[in-house]
C-alpha cells in the first residue's frame, strides 16, 4: 500500500485583481508517495488558479493546505500521477535495469 502526500510549497499571488487582495494565481505542489518498506517517490508542478469569483473568494489568511490541494484535485488527473508514482517506486523495488562499471581488464 501506498500513502500519498500532498506539500504545497509556495504561492504565487497577485497582490491586487479585481478589488481583491493577495489573490492566489499558481500553486506549486509536490505529491508524494512511500510505500510499506519506505520506498519513495514524488512528482512535482505548478498549476495555474482560475479567475477569483469575489462571491466565493477565500482571504489568503483564511486559506488552508486543503483548501488549495481541493483546487488541485479539480484540474489535476491525480490518478495518473499517483499511478507514476506507484510505477516508480514498483520500479525502484524491482529493477530490471542496472548501471555497471566497465570490467577491469589486464594488459
Amino acid at each position: 500500500m501506498i500513502t500519498y502526500t500532498w506539500t504545497i510549497s509556495a504561492l504565487d499571488c497577485k497582490i491586487n485583481e479585481n478589488g481583491l487582495q493577495n489573490v492566489v494565481r499558481t500553486v506549486h505542489w509536490r505529491l508524494r508517495g512511500e510505500d510499506e518498506g519506505g520506498t519513495s517517490a514524488e512528482v512535482i508542478g505548478a498549476n495555474q488558479v482560475g479567475e477569483p469569483n469575489p462571491d466565493s473568494f477565500t482571504d489568503y489568511e483564511s486559506l488552508t493546505k486543503e483548501t488549495v490541494v481541493s483546487w488541485l484535485e479539480e484540474v489535476l488527473d491525480v490518478n495518473a500521477y499517483k499511478e507514476t508514482i506507484s510505477d516508480t517506486i514498483d520500479r525502484k523495488n524491482n529493477p530490471t535495469d542496472i548501471t555497471l562499471p566497465l570490467p577491469t581488464q589486464s594488459e
